[in-house]
C-alpha cells in the first residue's frame, strides 16, 4: 500500500455518518438553561430597594440636615 492510499483508508474509517445537530443539541439546551437561570438571578434583585423604604425614610428623617441639596445637586 502506498502513502496516499492509507490516507484515504484512514479518511474513510474517520468518517461517520451522523446527523451533527442531534449530536450537538445539548449546546444550546445548555445555553438556554444557564440563561434562564441568570434570568431568574437579575429578577430576583428587581424592587430591592423598595422592600426597606421604611429604614431609607428613617434615614432621611435622621439625617435631613446633611442630605439637603444645593444647586445642581451638588
Amino acid at each position: 500500500m502506498t502513502f496516499a492510499s492509507l490516507i484515504a483508508l484512514a479518511a474513510e474509517e474517520a468518517e461517520h455518518s451522523g446527523n451533527v445537530m442531534l449530536e450537538t443539541v445539548w449546546y444550546p439546551i445548555v445555553a438556554l438553561v444557564v440563561f434562564a437561570f441568570l434570568g431568574l438571578v437579575t429578577l430576583s434583585y428587581k424592587n430591592v430597594s423598595n422592600r426597606h423604604a421604611h429604614k431609607a425614610a428613617a434615614y432621611a428623617e435622621e439625617h435631613a440636615a446633611d442630605l439637603q441639596q444645593t444647586g445642581h445637586g451638588h
